[in-house]
């Protein structure tokens, strides 16, 4: 059969004639379903055949091709198209919603604790008195000295369990506190290795425990490095504890799990201060008289006495029974006791020191120990109140009610933001302070408005801040938990 247009030969089953592209009749075409005889010949090389031959009318073929959805790519020549009922979907993906950037979530800052009557600062902890009743304690807990049931330490205060409204004093030593009731009883907790607790025993107690024969008559209670003493309330002192340097003043250096008499001290004594390893009282004349250990002349009197002491260290200079400090018989009206050394406020508000001076915590401009009592430069006059912690010592001036501070820094406990010892005061808070406390590497002062603000080691969370980040600048007591 020939093409109708050029007469050139067709091929069997063609849709139309490879020479001049010419569409041939219906009936030529392999009826619709029948696979087509002989030879079959790609459409593409039909294509190349076709545009060869005819030049500008193979693109007519061409275009046939690209247009006509029956003559499509490499399908043999007859066969069957398969058509798709629907348009197949788009395998392409969709560029994805970007998400929408969470709404950072804001922690509360804590509320800073409030409502606090009195602080004391100790070791490697902190407590204080809260107006509304009872204790909060926060630090080191390794002997369970923040009375809370648990050995856990704490940066942020817990309550003392069994200590609701009846607290009038708290005062700590190095593992151990203690409290004084309103009902002039006494109530210690935490390390009691040599029977600081004052219960007759030697075992630890996490909780309060009534000192034994005190449960009333007591009018200040001062605990020491490993041992506590007791003001009466008809001017005697009692002690119990350590007794290794003669600090329980009884004349003898057996340690004691329950209360003894300080000899010589029967009714004229208006305060007490206990030290690491000494204690002194202040009396109703006055003077000042101290007994304990003596290597830094922390006693302010010469002795020739030797302790020989429970640990391996040798004897030591010390006295068992009460000594007056030389140069001070009269006119002291405070008195505050470190690890060795010993300050006194004077009546006139002035502040001497004497002992062991190390680090400057005399406060004289000198590294050189004394004896005698010595004035701290610049605070000849001006005290209200006097702290000695383990190495260095503070005072709350009456001017604008500010702090002064000097001695070891190393934990930034001076609060001049710096980690420098200082031989003669320096200023952390100047105003708006109305008590102070030390510790053994840490400062807490009471503020005029009942909150606490503490200062210097906080590796137990002494600080109070809710971490163990230390600072050598102030920073809140703050509750447990978020702000309220």
């Amino acid at each position: 059969m020939n093409c109708a247009r050029c007469g050139a030969e067709l091929l069997k089953g063609a849709k139309f004639c490879s020479k001049c592209g010419a569409a041939l009749p219906r009936e030529h075409a392999v009826p619709y379903g029948e696979r087509p005889t002989g030879p079959q010949v790609p459409t593409r090389v039909l294509l190349a055949v076709g545009m060869a031959a005819a030049g500008v009318a193979g693109l007519a073929v061409l275009g046939f091709l690209l247009t006509n959805p029956f003559a499509g790519g490499d399908t043999e020549i007859g066969t069957t198209p398969v058509l798709s009922p629907t348009r197949p979907p788009s395998t392409l993906t969709a560029e994805p919603t970007a998400a929408p950037s969470p709404t950072p979530t804001v922690t509360p800052k804590p509320a800073s604790l409030t409502d606090v009557a009195a602080v004391a600062a100790r070791g490697g902890h902190t407590c204080g008195v809260i107006q509304s009743g009872g204790v909060k304690c926060w630090g080191g807990n390794n002997y369970g000295q923040l009375g809370d049931g648990t050995i856990t330490d704490r940066s942020t205060p817990v309550d003392v369990v069994g200590l609701g409204g009846d607290v009038a004093a708290v005062a700590g030593g190095f593992g151990h506190n203690c409290a004084l009731t309103t009902a002039g009883g006494v109530k210690c907790w935490g390390l009691n290795d040599f029977g600081q607790l004052g219960g007759g025993t030697t075992t630890d107690r996490s909780a309060p425990l009534d000192v034994a024969g005190l449960e009333s008559g007591v009018a200040a209670i001062t605990p020491g490095g490993w041992h506590t003493c007791a003001l009466t309330t008809v001017g005697g002192v009692k002690c119990w504890g350590r007794n290794g340097h003669g600090q329980l003043g009884d004349g003898t250096t057996t340690d004691r799990a329950s209360p003894v008499d300080v000899v010589g001290l029967g009714s004229d004594v208006v305060a007490v201060a206990a030290g690491y390893f000494h204690t002194c009282a202040l009396t109703t004349a006055g003077s000042i008289r101290c007994w304990g250990q003596n290597d830094g002349g922390q006693l302010g009197a010469d002795t020739t006495d030797l302790c020989t002491t429970d640990r391996p260290l040798g004897r030591f200079p010390c006295s068992t029974t009460p000594l007056d400090v030389v140069g001070l018989d009269s006119g002291v009206a405070a008195v505050a006791a470190g690890a060795w050394h010993t300050c006194g406020l004077t009546t006139v508000g002035g502040v001497k020191c004497w002992g062991g001076n190390n680090y400057g915590q005399l406060g004289d401009g000198s590294t050189t120990g004394n004896s005698t009592p010595v004035d701290v430069t610049g605070l000849e006059s001006g005290v209200a109140a006097v702290a000695a912690g383990y190495w260095h010592t503070c005072a709350l001036t009456t001017a604008a009610s500010g702090v002064r501070c000097w001695g070891a820094n190393k934990g930034g406990q001076l609060g001049d933001r710096t980690t420098v010892n200082r031989t003669t005061p320096v200023v952390p808070l100047p105003t708006g302070v109305a008590a102070i406390s030390a510790g053994y590497s840490h400062t807490c002062a009471l503020t005029a408005e009942g909150g606490v603000k503490c200062w210097g080691a906080n590796d137990y969370g002494q600080l109070g801040d809710g971490t163990t980040t230390s600072s050598a600048t102030p920073v809140d007591v703050v509750e447990a938990g978020p702000a309220r």
